[in-house]
């Protein structure tokens, strides 16, 4: 007789965001990997937003959504399988981070990993800079309209704070 053992799941939302190449491609694409990951679904994705450069603004546009998983992977094996996905995309870091705001074929970000809140090497959950990020919290709120932010509070208050700037949703077909 096998014993089925119970797999415990949690819902983790994950950033995308493009602004190399066919980016409305590649967050399709994207999003069909996240689907695709061991012991992991895709719930539901957010439209597509365009929204201006961050951090560095001497670059095109890009393309931001959010996705849903739910996933049996720890969290750790979740980043490592994100930027397996991001590689696979073309996407290559720089080994010293100069590269942290350039323009990208593909970045995944983990936003949130349910209620959790882990500071490791690598892996910051919630992501430090979600409250901040209009073209993050958007996206989210569109599929998690009652989500909160571990130490931080609901999501929708965050982006009352700091407004939603211009970020427009993108219609379908439309981007790249």
């Amino acid at each position: 007789m096998s014993v089925i053992e119970p797999v415990s799941t949690t819902t983790a939302y994950i950033g995308l965001g493009s602004n190399l190449g066919d980016s409305a491609a590649v967050l399709r694409a994207a999003l069909r990997a996240l689907d695709a990951l061991p012991r992991s679904r895709l719930l539901r994705a957010s439209r597509l937003y365009r929204t201006a450069a961050w951090g560095r603004t001497d670059q095109p546009d890009f393309l931001n959504a959010v996705a849903a998983v739910e996933t049996g992977l720890p969290a750790s094996e979740l980043l490592a399988a994100m930027l397996g996905i991001e590689r696979e995309a073309g996407r290559a870091r720089s080994v010293d981070g100069s590269d942290r705001w350039g323009p990208r074929t593909l970045d995944l970000d983990l936003l949130l990993y349910g209620q959790a809140r882990i500071d490791g090497v690598g892996l910051h959950v919630p992501h430090p800079h979600l409250h901040e990020r209009a073209f993050a919290l958007v996206p989210l709120l569109e599929i998690a309209p009652d989500v909160s932010i571990p130490g931080v509070g609901l999501a929708r208050d965050a982006l009352a704070r700091i407004g939603a700037g211009e970020i427009e949703a993108v219609a379908e077909g439309e981007g790249g």
